[in-house]
This record gives structure tokens, sequence and C-alpha cells, in this order.
């Protein structure tokens, strides 16, 4: 599966301690994030993830383009909920292209785990009907 990791500012850190709860999981799948949230992932752990450009230079317009064409499976944003105005716009942006997709989001720590607990168990197996892989 395709996983997409977005972390403002003030939650990288978060995300990181996310990665290395559920690295085993994780390394089973092809990782995707913004530009200083691949790289502080990939400083942390043993993961490797592909970056897009940072988030306020085009990278979550390019996850947005990847979710329109069903390349994402699974997206977890950490946000700030009283972050700014564009940072707003952008989470919006993302939840409506996967609302629109099907795309399975979370914002939060909690709702990122049950997401990751169902990648465990295979509950979003149903995905790769959606983006099939080659295999």
């Amino acid at each position: 599966m395709n996983i997409v990791f977005i972390a403002q500012d003030n939650k990288k850190e978060l995300m990181v301690e996310l990665c290395i709860a559920y690295e085993k999981v994780f390394s089973e799948h092809s990782l995707y994030a913004t530009g200083m949230t691949a790289k502080t992932i990939m400083e942390n752990t043993d993961l490797k993830v592909n970056r897009f450009l940072p988030g306020n230079h085009g990278g979550v317009e390019q996850i947005g383009m990847h979710i329109t064409y069903n390349d994402v499976d699974m997206l977890i944003y950490l946000r700030s909920p009283i972050g700014s105005e564009a940072d707003a716009q952008k989470a919006a942006y993302i939840m409506k292209l996967c609302d629109m997709n099907s795309v399975p989001f979370a914002t939060n720590i909690a709702t990122a785990e049950v997401l990751i607990h169902g990648l465990e168990r295979g509950d979003l197996d149903w995905r790769d009907i959606v983006n099939p892989k080659e295999r």
C-alpha cells in the first residue's frame, strides 16, 4: 500500500513517535511524505520514505495529484487545529480529495492508530482493488 505522511511543524515529533511505534508495519509498505516530514522520519527510523516537495512549496499539491489518480491508499496528516488559515486550507483540500477518492484519512494520532491497526489486520486490503499494484 502507498501510505502518505504530512505533519505540520509542531506535529513532526509526534509523527516520528508514531513511525517508531509502528515501524514494523510501515516497513512493509511504500511510504511518502512532504519534504521535512520525510527527512525527519528517515533521520529517526530505518524507514525509507519517498520525498515530495515541502508542503509549502508544492508538496501538498503533489500529494493531491497522487490522490486524484488513486495512487494513495492511506494518508496520515497530523495537523494543529489552531494552525494558520493557509494550513487549514491545505488540510481541507487534502480531506476533500480523500473523501472524493475513498482514501482512508487521519488527522490526529488516535485516528491514525485505528487506521494502522486496520492496516495490520488487512481491513484496508480493499484498496488493492481500487489501486492494483503490479506483482
